[in-house]
């Protein structure tokens, strides 16, 4: 239930992130002492060229400066990094960085103005040009195989739509009055000249060029791009003409599709995903010309976030592995997988929402990543898949702002469920500790082991004095499709169950108070939040960020509501017990735990009426409740100063409750 943003992508729009620098081969950005510091250097749109000789990136030059780096990684060279002059772009506004085919140039994607503007830089001398600035928003940009045309996603600034994640439009006058688009746009290298080759009617979500250069595929639908990610399609779309034919209408939703290099299959990751970007599933292929999705990883125990294919045959696939990362090379023909390395850590390019991914070439296992922890600040490598080199040094010295973190493993029914624990960071043995049972948003995603901000509400918890308890049941990512349908028709019971099993793992292992439990969560965290206290009263204390409280009225009221569907078999209307049995509202007299709840004036996510429902329920009964609305916010907040709000009263919420020893 929370969604990735494609159109309005912080980074061209002014993020944090100025210069462009190169660094030679094996160049290494060391700083000048330790950095006993908890706030770490970000890098993003890490790309591997394709000849495997030179990394790119967006992040820190040095350890005192940020800026946006081009590594070259390859060999033992000792060159100083320099700068690339983007002329005519704004300060820190680089945002995505990709190669030609030939490895010879690097499409930058920045800013002119507030504009979008792509560049274009000899990868040999360093000189760049401006290419293209457009009026309205671009991105994803690919070179063509031959490197004659950019392709981009492109939206005019009437048909720009809030994404789900931001605070919607107020409702006032024709509802239907605006439709947003999203189209493929082509930009001519050599000119500059720009033109839309889509149809006006289609919402393009992902794109790939066909290895000929002659067609490419998308995943798109018609009809609004924020609620209908859900039911997207696979088209092939003529590079020269515009003209669509269809290649398979999938069942799953789907992400990611990609070409085979000898022309004649497209792959694509298809699953139960409740979130377009938060992307976990198996992998599939179809006929270039069209015809059956094939399921190759059918029984999969991992769920692949993103791949490569690796000549017409292989596939390199990284995946969510039990609140870690692995990295697999997957037969094309069989589905046979093979692991070729895994971790108790995230990968990623650090582009999108975080995913396990790394950017690796179609030929060889040579890839590049960012690597990071709960323990360990993000870096960027690069080398064969295992044995990579350390390629930055800006975090050494930055030291998480929690206390430890280790992964915990139970079992519920059938399945082997995992989460992660954090030590209050001033953690003495021999006492015990409140605890905080934090649940992810999705519910198809996963707490992994990811160097957090030291405001985020984990983090904080810690420091505050709290155990903090991050559980992935089932519905998460990590264990393959079985486990990640298995609350299909069923939220808030297997889930719950796997969740408070958890909590009496640690209970028994750790030394955690049960008498002084607390329970939070945002999107499909706060529906579990809203959910667990009416089900169980081992919670002394909860707060519901962004809940989702009645299944009926929240069809009505939601911006996303094709999501659903796939959960629950049938809309709300067809088939209204089996959304009622999970409805909080359902069962509120049951409730007892004093309860917090936060929530955006306008969510188009969880929108909030449901949040006041709720909160009148609780009030009716009697227990002990506040509500608040912080104005002009979405589903994610986007003001700092209501975010530091919620945690302020997060903190003092738990503390009222936990923090003195219950009485007897």
């Amino acid at each position: 239930m929370s969604r990735l943003d494609l159109n309005r992508r912080a980074g061209w729009r002014g993020a944090a992130l100025p210069v462009v620098c190169l660094l030679a081969a094996g160049a290494l950005v060391r700083p000048a002492a330790a950095q006993h510091a908890t706030r770490a250097h970000e890098f993003s749109s890490v790309a591997l060229a394709p000849n495997g000789q030179q990394v790119a990136w967006i992040g820190p030059a040095s350890q005192s400066g940020d800026g946006t780096a081009v590594m070259l990684a390859a060999g033992g060279g000792t060159a100083s990094p320099a700068a690339i002059d983007l002329p005519g772009a704004d300060a820190n506004s680089a945002d995505e960085v990709i190669w030609s085919a030939d490895s010879r140039q690097l499409g930058i994607l920045a800013s002119s103005n507030g504009a979008p503007t792509v560049y274009l830089v000899d990868a040999g001398s360093h000189a760049a040009r401006r290419l293209a600035r457009v009026s309205g928003s671009l991105h994803d940009i690919r070179f063509s195989p031959d490197g004659s045309h950019l392709a981009g996603l492109y939206s005019s600034p009437s048909e720009e739509a809030n994404g789900p994640t931001q605070a919607t439009p107020r409702d006032t006058g024709a509802m239907d009055a605006h439709v947003d688009r999203q189209h493929l746009a082509l930009i001519d290298v050599p000119s500059g000249a720009q033109h839309l080759l889509s149809p006006n009617d289609l919402y393009v979500y992902e794109f790939d060029w066909s290895p000929n250069g002659k067609e490419l595929v998308l995943s798109a639908a018609t009809g609004s791009g924020n609620n209908n990610w859900w039911v997207a399609r696979l088209d092939a779309i003529d590079a020269t003409t515009g003209a669509l034919r269809q290649i398979a209408k999938p069942t799953v939703q789907i992400a990611q599709p990609l070409w085979s290099p000898d022309g004649s299959r497209i792959a694509f990751i298809g699953g139960l995903m409740s979130d377009q970007g938060s992307t976990g599933g198996d992998l599939y292929t179809v006929p270039a010309a069209g015809g059956a999705p094939h399921d190759l990883t059918p029984n999969a125990t991992v769920s692949a976030a993103a791949f490569r294919w690796q000549g017409a045959g292989t596939l390199l696939a990284t995946m969510w592995s039990h609140g870690g990362s692995e990295i697999a090379s997957v037969n094309a023909t069989t589905g046979a997988i093979t692991s070729l390395w895994t971790g108790d850590e995230t990968i990623s390019t650090r582009s999108g929402r975080g995913l396990p991914t790394v950017s690796a070439p179609d030929t060889g296992h040579t890839v590049a990543l960012v690597r990071e922890s709960l323990g360990t600040a993000p870096e960027v490598w690069a080398g064969p898949v295992g044995h990579w080199s350390q390629i930055t040094h800006a975090n050494a010295g930055v030291t998480p702002s929690w206390g430890k973190a280790v992964s915990v493993h139970w079992h519920d029914q059938q399945f082997n469920v995992q989460g992660f624990l954090l030590y209050p960071d001033d953690f003495q043995s021999g006492k015990t500790y409140p605890m905080i049972v934090y649940v992810h948003g999705g519910p198809a995603a996963a707490s992994a082991s990811t160097f957090m901000s030291a405001g985020s509400e984990p983090a904080a918890l810690s420091r505050a004095g709290y155990f903090v308890f991050m559980p992935n049941p089932r519905g998460s990512f990590g264990q393959g499709e079985a486990f990640t349908r298995a609350n299909v028709k069923d939220f808030g019971y297997g889930d719950l169950r796997d969740i408070m099993a958890g909590v009496d793992t640690v209970i028994a292992r750790y030394p955690v108070d049960p008498h002084r439990l607390g329970l939070t969560g945002w999107s499909y965290g706060g529906f579990m939040t809203m959910w667990a206290v009416t089900q169980t009263h081992r919670f002394r204390a909860a707060v519901a960020g962004a809940g989702l409280s009645n299944w009926l009225s929240y069809t009505g009221e939601n911006g996303i509501s094709e999501w659903m569907v796939p959960y629950f078999g049938a809309t709300v209307y067809e088939d209204p017990a089996v959304y009622a049995k999970s409805s909080p509202m359902n069962f509120i007299t049951r409730a007892r735990t004093p309860m917090l709840i936060v929530v955006g004036e306008r969510d188009a996510e969880c929108p909030a009426p449901q949040s006041f429902e709720y909160w009148r329920g609780l009030q009716h009964d009697g227990v002990k409740t506040q509500l608040v609305v912080y104005p002009d916010e979405g589903h994610h907040f986007a003001n700092p100063v209501h975010q530091a709000d919620v945690l302020r009263r997060s903190l003092a919420w738990f503390d009222e409750y936990l923090k003195p020893s219950p009485p007897g």
